[in-house]
């Protein structure tokens, strides 16, 4: 009886079934990494990559704000306690940064709170307030805002700056 597949034939296949295997395993580990709100500081990194954006770090009282420029001029700030909890986030610009991203877990209180059809004609935007967390959002294309807080976690006496 002859072979179809030659043993260097064989050899190759059992080669691409270990790469094929190894790359399947390795997607199946991979965790999302994320900055969120009340995430670690250390997450603050993960965004600026995940919107390709600069960064410029300040600090003030109890806090530091990391401000996140994207390539559209959409500035997203994130506000870290001396704790390094991502306790605010907020943006300002033409365009929507991933909010699925910032906002985290949170995200799932915001869609839970964006109107329905039938209420839109009435141009409500999505808001959360409740004892612990605080979203607001709102604007039109070319110029969009918005601002989670997560009260329990703010520094006392926060507020967000101005030029918001």
């Amino acid at each position: 009886m002859t072979s179809i597949i030659g043993k260097s034939d064989l050899a190759s296949l059992k080669m691409r079934g270990f790469g094929v295997s190894l790359c399947l395993l390795s997607l199946g580990c991979a965790q999302p990494v994320a900055a969120s709100l009340g995430g670690s500081y250390a997450t603050v990194a993960s965004d600026r990559l995940h919107m390709k954006a600069s960064i410029q770090s300040t600090v003030g009282l109890g806090f530091t704000a990391h401000v996140l420029r994207m390539a559209n001029s959409t500035l997203v700030r994130e506000f870290a306690g001396s704790d390094g909890v991502v306790f605010a986030v907020a943006w300002r610009g033409p365009g929507k940064p991933d909010l699925r991203q910032l906002l985290g877990p949170h995200f799932a209180t915001l869609q839970a709170n964006t109107p329905t059809r039938a209420t839109l004609h009435h141009r409500v935007a999505p808001s959360v307030d409740t004892e612990d967390l605080q979203i607001r959002t709102g604007g039109h294309p070319g110029g969009f805002w918005g601002y989670a807080i997560l009260s329990k976690l703010a520094p006392a006496g926060f507020s967000f700056p101005e030029s918001q």
